[in-house]
């Protein structure tokens, strides 16, 4: 059986329940709006949907704690395998409803997003380099305690909750004529390709060195690729989720690779003139537009999601 889109429906009735009862922990991110060429862009207007400053540092809160809301939480907590980020924002989530969390990181996992994750209570397991290998602990563990498994991109609730980072943009500005999103294991773009649907231009963006979506396109079906680089950490799923791939093939027309420098560049350029801490993998919508990847028509308004500030500030210099 095919794998089951997301409804515009379910993610409004996610978002009432995050604005009536959880605002003190989903915020509603600013939505920063500069002429295209106040980033030396050819377009009438670019977007920046700083959503780095979500709870956690990150979009994943949206998902992990719409995971959490969604099901019985057993004494043994939750588990999760992450880069960093899913982890964060389920440890985060976890704590906010008192509940016991165990997070699987890979070997390239940053320290900063270690030290994040046990300053928020959570116990912190090394495993592996790649996140696979993490994953692989994860599920082993998850068996023996029986633990509510949140999946930092592949769970129906997970798209759900970054589904109303994209209903929250609408609010806010209306319809972009495009919005430029980064993709690691899918749940970002699975989740604000199925609020925008083709109302507006979705463009998945990918590291040259973890290419999950535009490998998948090429062969026909989610395959495994290697993974490397500058976002590795965020961006370092082996194989894009069965949800986003359903999502993604419905609504999302193109999908564009990028390469380490212009990653770093665009990362560098954001802290330099905008004064934004954001890690790599936040900086690829950016850095389509500046290395041309993407070509805006001239009067089209585009949407930036800076997904992510999860890094160790010394790697800005």
């Amino acid at each position: 059986m095919a794998d089951p889109l997301i409804t515009r429906a379910q993610i409004e009735a996610c978002a009432k329940v995050f604005e009536e009862k959880y605002s003190h922990f989903i915020h509603q991110t600013p939505l920063m709006k500069l002429p295209g060429k106040a980033l030396g862009i050819a377009c009438a207007e670019v977007w920046l949907k700083l959503e780095h400053m979500q709870t956690g540092g990150s979009f994943k809160a949206r998902g992990m704690l719409n995971r959490l809301l969604s099901n019985p939480i057993p004494d043994s907590g939750v588990i999760v395998a992450s880069g960093g980020n899913a982890g964060i924002a389920t440890a985060a989530a976890a704590r906010a409803l008192g509940v016991r969390c165990e997070v699987f990181v890979p070997g390239v996992s940053s320290l900063a997003k270690r030290e994040r994750l046990a300053a928020l209570g959570a116990k912190v397991v090394v495993v592996g380099e790649a996140y696979s290998d993490a994953l692989a602990a994860c599920l082993k563990r998850q068996q023996q305690t029986g633990a509510l498994l949140t999946h930092a991109y592949d769970q129906v609730e997970v798209l759900t909750g970054a589904g109303t980072l994209a209903r929250e943009i609408e609010l806010q500005g209306g319809l972009p004529g495009s919005v430029l999103v980064s993709v690691g294991g899918g749940g970002l773009i699975g989740g604000v390709a199925s609020w925008f649907e083709q109302r507006s231009r979705v463009v998945a963006l990918e590291p040259e060195l973890a290419p999950t979506l535009f490998n998948a396109r090429f062969a026909g079906e989610p395959v495994d690729v290697a993974v490397s680089g500058i976002a590795a950490d965020s961006l370092g799923a082996r194989r894009i989720g069965a949800l986003a791939w359903a999502a993604t093939q419905a609504y999302v027309r193109d999908s564009l690779l990028l390469d380490d420098i212009s990653i770093k560049q665009a990362q560098q350029w954001l802290w330099r003139e905008l004064k934004l801490e954001i890690e790599p993998a936040a900086a690829l919508p950016l850095a389509a537009l500046q290395s041309g990847r993407y070509l805006p028509p001239a009067n089209e308004t585009v949407c930036l999601i800076i997904c992510g500030a999860n890094l160790d500030p010394a790697s800005l210099g």
